[in-house]
């Protein structure tokens, strides 16, 4: 009985909502780049915390320095010193200054920063002695040089969300807020194998009707760029009991989610399939796509299964439309938005109708890329997507467009 197509919208929808999330650990706030919140942060405090100096200088009440100018240079009395991290236990009266450290909090009675630069102290000089006066040649305004608390966000604030994949710009957050360690989504595991007999290990000599293995180091690269955990587990050969083994080695090593390509079809010699349903099901959908139809999905031991076809062009295409947004949910992000952009078609092409997604090179000449494919777009032809920056969007029911047409393309 034939299988109906279904749009690869559908598929998506589909598979991510079977798929489940990994659960949360705690983990050294060292090691959290690239890791996924699995609560949301709220600031326990106002940062600043206080008003501080935003340059080195004079902590002074702008009042006094009305009036001054180079020319007419106003003299203040020193009356102590604020480094950063100190706590100036004094008053700023009329007339009067501290010395001042970037970052420092601004003593009481000061409202405004005079710059080192302004003055006559000696500004490049580590340890200077504190001077006794110290005379300031510009005016200043009430809050200059000043950073005041509650600037960059108040208490209470939610600055990170659950969900979001951490960048290093959010881990120093995190330590500003005196986080030591952070809770976050486990990393996804992933068990990898690809199957056949005519598949070789490089390094190998070849023989005849065997080929060197790729998908497997494709596809663990690009697994990895998820920011999940490779299990490799080889080569199945075509033997029912070397498939199943390959499967129970992946739910012994805990896979959060098993990734194979090739054998799943219903040709003599493709054993996967009915190794999968001995103990799991599976879903075999026809994907209203080129290339990459066939698209298994399933579950193995009731770990998630999906099976890529065996074409590496076609095993890239299916990983950047299904796994890559499914790792992305496994891991726990939130509102996971792929890059996107819009180019210029240089050349006419023909499609069959279906989704397509085509290999591309972008050229950024000028404001709007030109996008030019790479060659023959054979699902077997894998020097093509070497050439590729991207991968362009036909939409289905489209057969042809034109030279000039603006397009979808997904980077690489």
């Amino acid at each position: 009985m034939s299988v109906p197509m279904i749009s690869v919208a559908e598929a998506q929808r589909r598979l991510l909502a079977a798929l489940p999330v990994c659960p949360l650990e705690d983990i050294p706030l060292q090691e959290a780049a690239g890791r996924v919140m699995g609560a949301a942060m709220a600031a326990p405090f106002a940062s600043p915390r206080f008003d501080n100096s935003s340059m080195d200088g004079f902590a002074v009440r702008a009042a006094d320095l009305t009036g001054a100018s180079a020319d007419a240079p106003v003299t203040l009395r020193v009356i102590g010193d604020q480094p950063a991290g100190g706590d100036f236990p004094g008053r700023v009266e009329a007339g009067q200054a501290v010395r001042i450290m970037t970052g420092a909090s601004l003593p009481d009675g000061a409202d405004a920063v005079a710059p080192v630069e302004i003055t006559d102290a000696p500004g490049d000089r580590a340890g200077a002695e504190l001077p006794a006066s110290v005379q300031v040649g510009a005016a200043v305004s009430a809050g200059d040089y000043v950073r005041p608390a509650g600037e960059d966000f108040a208490a209470g604030d939610t600055l990170l969300p659950a969900g979001h994949r951490l960048r290093p710009q959010d881990a120093a957050l995190l330590a500003m807020l005196g986080q030591a360690q952070v809770s976050v989504h486990r990393r996804p595991r992933v068990a990898l194998f690809s199957s056949g007999d005519e598949l070789l290990a490089p390094g190998e000599p070849l023989a005849p009707g065997k080929i060197y293995e790729t998908n497997s180091f494709q596809l663990s690269a690009l697994v990895q760029s998820c920011g999940a955990e490779v299990l490799w587990l080889g080569v199945a050969r075509d033997e029912q009991a070397d498939v199943e083994a390959h499967l129970q080695r992946a739910i012994a090593l805990g896979a959060d989610l098993i990734l194979t390509s090739a054998g799943v079809s219903v040709g003599a010699f493709d054993y996967l399939r009915e190794a999968v349903l001995r103990r799991g099901t599976l879903d075999f959908w026809k994907v209203n796509m080129r290339p990459g139809r066939p698209f298994t999905f399933g579950d193995y031991a009731a770990t998630p299964y999906i099976g890529l076809p065996g074409n590496p062009a076609s095993a890239s295409a299916c990983f950047e439309v299904f796994v890559r947004p499914a790792l992305e949910h496994i891991a726990g992000v939130q509102g996971w938005q792929r890059r996107r952009l819009r180019g210029v078609l240089m050349e006419d092409i023909t499609s069959d109708g279906r989704e397509s997604y085509l290999r591309v090179q972008i050229n950024q000449n000028g404001e709007t890329p030109e996008i030019l494919l790479t060659g023959h777009q054979g699902s077997g032809n894998l020097y093509s997507l070497v050439e590729a920056d991207g991968l362009m969007i036909v939409p289905a029911g489209v057969t042809e467009v034109s030279a000039g047409s603006q397009m979808e393309v997904w980077p690489l």
